[in-house]
């Protein structure tokens, strides 16, 4: 089916007290695999395309692959542009087609933040496009940042207020103790200040950094209107894991199709097990889509020319 945008999913989300996995799409084999897992659970999905990807594959080749992995099944499938870094981004991104943006100005003054996401946000606006924004930090685990600077760096529940009035944004990623690029589930959010965000905003949440993240602690934060959870780190884990045991069980292959069916069937299965600790499972079915059982398959051994 074509792209969907993100407002409507993730609104149900919010009101249902589920979130929706959004991952992200570095390359083919990664996208194919997110793509099997959210028809093998019948779940909505949201397929990232970071800055990094932008520079890897290029905005619109990304942005193709994407669309034909859309366009060959009956789950809803969102094309989010992830950390946006300037109005010029979302913009161009926005002509290549995504279905939901971000501009990120969480590193800028509150000011320039609430005005480049306002003029952010007027302009998606006018073609139906939703917009993320970001208020507080998400750390990087790379900084070598401590407690104190991931508490100081949290979203202040009435600046948040203000931030929403005045930019119109449709979600709004919100800091609350998740670090990004962790490679070990270790980070509890402060569930507290989810709630106290929730009493001065009523639109959804999203969840940077969750691949740190404890899922016991993400879960508890999912009722107060975490409707969207970022998943990267834990994806590439999982890739290069697949690359690995394909390499030894094969070290002589020379065919990479035969080694990336690995890394491909690694990420379906980090992806499933995602959609289901956020309860997503199901919520396609629940909406009357009829799904395929599986759309991109093994390579055959000995299928190369």
């Amino acid at each position: 089916m074509p792209l969907v945008t993100s407002k409507e999913m993730l609104l149900a989300a919010m009101e249902g007290h589920y979130a929706v996995g959004a991952f992200n799409a570095n390359n083919m084999e990664q996208i194919q695999g997110i793509i099997n897992a959210a028809v093998a659970e019948n779940a909505p999905v949201i397929l990232q395309v970071s800055q990094g990807a932008i520079r890897y594959a290029g905005l619109e080749f990304a942005a193709a692959m994407v669309k034909t992995a859309a366009d060959l099944v009956n789950v809803p499938v969102v094309l989010h542009l992830d950390h946006g870094t300037d109005f010029d981004q979302n913009v161009r991104c926005m002509r290549a087609g995504f279905t939901s943006l971000m501009f990120d100005g969480s590193a800028l003054p509150f000011e320039e933040n609430v005005a480049i996401t306002s003029r952010v946000t007027e302009i998606a606006h006018i073609v139906g496009v939703p917009v993320e924004a970001e208020l507080g930090k998400v750390l990087k685990s790379t900084d070598n940042v401590t407690e104190e600077d991931i508490l100081n760096a949290m979203t202040k529940p009435e600046q948040a207020r203000e931030f929403v009035e005045r930019t119109g944004c449709d979600s709004l990623a919100i800091a609350v103790g998740s670090v990004h690029a962790m490679r070990s589930q270790a980070a509890e959010l402060n569930v507290e200040r989810v709630k106290a965000i929730r009493d001065m905003v009523d639109i959804p949440f999203v969840l940077h950094g969750s691949s740190g993240v404890r899922e016991e602690s993400a879960l508890k934060a999912i009722p107060y209107g975490v409707a969207k959870i970022n998943v990267a780190t834990l994806l590439n884990q999982a890739f290069t894991t697949g690359i690995k045991r394909g390499l030894a069980e094969s070290p002589d292959e020379v065919d990479p199709r035969l080694i990336l069916v690995h890394s491909r069937d690694e990420v379906t299965e980090a992806v499933r097990h995602k959609i289901r600790t956020f309860g997503s499972s199901g919520q396609v079915t629940a909406a009357g889509y009829r799904t395929p059982k599986r759309v991109f398959g093994k390579a055959e051994l000995g299928d190369a020319e």
